[in-house]
């Protein structure tokens, strides 16, 4: 049995799909309960908290692997204790959703938790991967209300390109690695094929939608204020840098998609094209 922490988002939906597809049990953990999705039989949802360990027994008890995600900053959630729960319950295998920047911008305090749970996968004795996802293509979301309402998208540094990733493509590889114990001790950067700037991203959801998008390119004190709503100040900051200045480690390609699963990651308009409704 696999447990899903973090099913029901971009990466967690496809996840729990990829598993049930190859036959896996899965356990999903949320803090509230998701929607039922019809056609996945053999999961089961458990109502828990990572910031409160106890609370993981009954998800954890009798699991195999546990795929972990630490939802935003992961304030409150002890590494140690989670996996400590997760030992007690069996688990042998925990592969860890980390991201690019914790390996690209060593002591950046937006991603000082991550690094920290990283620390811990590899020092916990279990069978460990981490994957470090670079920018996910579903950040797009963001401007949905803005396409469907007035079809322009807003965003800073216009013509700056990063390799953002498909997150069905990272559902794909944590998938293998928690069901095939050959990825053990491995840390895998995960990129889309190609970068892509903004206003391209744009180009490509005007594409889907069958409407021209209009870029409206803001200022970079204008992205912290928009951003600021709902990201805390360490974060913004390190967002921007990041879309503002990339390091070239953070615009190059990875091979790990194609390598890990035979194929090329998706691109951005494959993803755009996919969830065009959101966008109408």
């Amino acid at each position: 049995m696999i447990v899903v922490t973090g099913a029901t988002g971009n990466v967690g939906r496809p996840l729990v799909r990829a598993l049930v597809a190859v036959g896996e049990r899965v356990t999903t953990v949320s803090r509230q309960l998701p929607p039922v999705e019809k056609g996945l039989a053999g999961v089961r949802h458990v109502r828990a908290d990572l910031a409160e360990p106890e609370s993981l027994k009954s998800a954890l008890d009798g699991a195999d692997a546990l795929h972990l995600l630490i939802a935003g900053g992961g304030e409150g959630v002890d590494p140690h204790a989670v996996l400590g729960a997760a030992k007690s319950g069996g688990v042998r295998r925990v592969v860890l959703q980390s991201s690019q920047i914790v390996g690209t911008r060593p002591g950046a305090v937006s991603h000082q938790h991550l690094a920290a749970f990283e620390d811990a996968v590899r020092r916990s004795g279990l069978d460990w991967t981490v994957l470090r996802p670079g920018g996910f293509h579903s950040n797009a979301f963001m401007w949905a209300e803005s396409v469907r309402s007035h079809r322009t998208v807003a965003a800073p540094f216009p013509d700056t390109g990063l390799p953002a990733i498909d997150p069905a493509d990272i559902a794909e590889v944590a998938a293998l690695a928690l069901c095939d114990p050959a990825h053990a001790g491995r840390t895998y950067e995960l990129t889309g094929p190609a970068p892509v700037s903004p206003r391209e991203q744009a180009r490509a959801i005007g594409d889907a939608v069958g409407s021209a998008v209009r870029f409206i390119a803001l200022s970079r004190d204008e992205a912290r204020a928009q951003l600021s709503r709902f990201m805390p100040e360490p974060v913004v900051d390190g967002t921007l840098a990041v879309l503002g200045e990339p390091s070239p480690a953070e615009q190059r390609v990875s091979p790990a998609v194609e390598q890990l699963l035979g194929r090329p990651p998706r691109a951005f308009a494959e993803w755009a094209a996919r969830n065009s409704a959101a966008f109408r």
